[in-house]
């Protein structure tokens, strides 16, 4: 009995364990979930904002939005890119590494440029300018290096996956009309030998009657392979075989006699 009560607490801890455990995990999936969202919405916010500065204003505060916004879009396209294709092409995890250390970069530049925006000191700030885009100019071009090595990579893998599907299905295809081309050059022994399957089961069937007494010369075997009709004697026809230009001598029909 006491055996009996240790279990069921036992198993009355494990369950409320597991039910602790899988509401933690639950609160922060959903707490993951609401974070990204949150983000994702702060990050389309800030990027709607820099767009409309890098129309609507112009002079340092312009250039600055302008920089932010192309720093900010190609770091966000390589960044889908790279983390899209390394699923598939385990290889990219090198280019991951190394977008991941030019990501440390693009973000101390972005962070600079919106100090930069709040500087009052336009005038350091368009000094800094030209330096500014440079960097700019060379963070985008690492990164979109990166990501059109990572897609024309992709690009021929498809391709090259694509080439060895034609040449299967163009196999695949020969095979499936194989039996077109053993046709013709079979089909001549072929026919006779269906043909000849056929006379020979026609003769083994049919009851012929006997030659009438007093005749000679050939047998029945000779009129049914050609020889002269005797009167009176069935005669064994066989339809022409559509695929065959050739007659043979049990096809033949039988001429009639002349009388002189």
């Amino acid at each position: 009995m006491e055996a009996a009560i240790t279990i069921l607490a036992l198993l009355f801890v494990a369950f409320v364990a597991l039910g602790v455990y899988l509401t933690v995990k639950a609160v922060g999936a959903a707490k993951r979930g609401m974070d990204r969202t949150i983000t994702q919405a702060r990050r389309t916010v800030e990027d709607t904002t820099l767009r409309a500065k890098s129309f609507g204003q112009t002079g340092v505060a312009g250039e600055l939005a302008q920089l932010r916004l192309s720093l900010r879009t190609s770091m966000r396209a390589t960044q889908d890119a790279l983390h899209a294709g390394v699923a598939e092409d385990p290889s990219l995890a090198e280019s991951v590494d190394l977008f991941r250390r030019l990501s440390a970069h693009g973000l101390e530049l972005d962070e600079e440029l919106k100090r930069l925006e709040r500087e009052p000191d336009r005038a350091t700030v368009a000094g800094l300018l030209p330096q500014l885009r440079e960097r700019t100019q060379r963070i985008t071009h690492s990164a979109d290096s990166l990501r059109w090595a990572a897609r024309d990579r992709a690009r021929q893998f498809a391709d090259g996956d694509l080439d060895a599907l034609n040449a299967q299905i163009d196999i695949e295809a020969g095979a499936l009309r194989h039996w077109t081309m053993e046709e013709r050059p079979g089909a001549a022994s072929g026919g006779e030998t269906t043909s000849r399957g056929r006379g020979a089961g026609a003769d083994a069937g049919a009851e012929w009657p006997a030659p009438p007494a007093g005749a000679g010369g050939g047998s029945m075997a000779d009129e049914s392979w050609g020889g002269p009709a005797r009167e009176g004697a069935p005669q064994a026809i066989t339809a022409p075989d559509p695929r065959l230009g050739t007659r043979y001598p049990w096809q033949k029909s039988a001429r009639p006699e002349t009388t002189n």
